[in-house]
């Protein structure tokens, strides 16, 4: 009997060692896993490196309910984003993109570049940087069950809305040049 024990727990050994024989990843970890895999396109960073450094304004956004979903809306009045339940004018589909990524990681305030001709590639790096970090999250959690999936994508998200949050929306209005004078000085 001792030796059909060790065959077992030998067997056992070997199965657990093909496995890695080490505890799953934890969620912070591959949370830290799906940040650092993103590096420069990583959804906070292009905001506080590229956004905040502008001219800013502030626009609050609606809180995203539970099952709610974010859709740009074209109506005979314009662009809105629909969060929810909740519409929001938008001035042009650029500014309606830009929000929409926000409005999708939960975040209530942030930094709208108050230059307009900004907004549009802006706009295309979030949502390029936003489907990068699902797909990453996807990546990180490949093989493993729904519930763990399903907690890390939330977790990924939940940290680039605390970074955002913290990162600040900047001014409701922005600063502006108070010289006005137009002509050139004299010496």
């Amino acid at each position: 009997m001792g030796a059909a024990t060790a065959t077992e727990q030998s067997a056992n050994g070997s199965a657990a060692g093909a496995t890695g024989g080490a505890r799953p990843a934890s969620v912070e970890s591959l949370v830290a896993e799906v940040k650092e895999s993103a590096r420069e396109d990583w959804p906070p960073r292009i905001y506080r490196e590229r956004v905040l450094p502008m001219r800013t304004r502030s626009h609050g956004i609606p809180a995203l309910t539970r099952n709610a979903g974010v859709e740009i809306l074209h109506t005979l009045l314009g662009i809105e984003l629909k969060v929810g339940r909740r519409r929001i004018a938008c001035p042009d589909l650029a500014t309606a993109r830009y929000l929409s990524v926000f409005a999708r990681a939960g975040v209530a305030e942030v930094a709208v570049p108050y230059d307009i001709t900004k907004i549009s590639r802006l706009a295309d790096e979030l949502e390029s940087a936003w489907q990068r970090m699902l797909l990453l999250a996807e990546h990180v959690t490949q093989g493993r069950a729904v519930t763990v999936r399903s907690r890390v994508r939330s977790a990924v998200v939940r940290e680039a809305r605390r970074e955002i949050g913290e990162a600040g929306a900047g001014t409701a209005v922005p600063q502006f040049n108070q010289n006005t004078r137009q002509r050139p000085q004299r010496i």
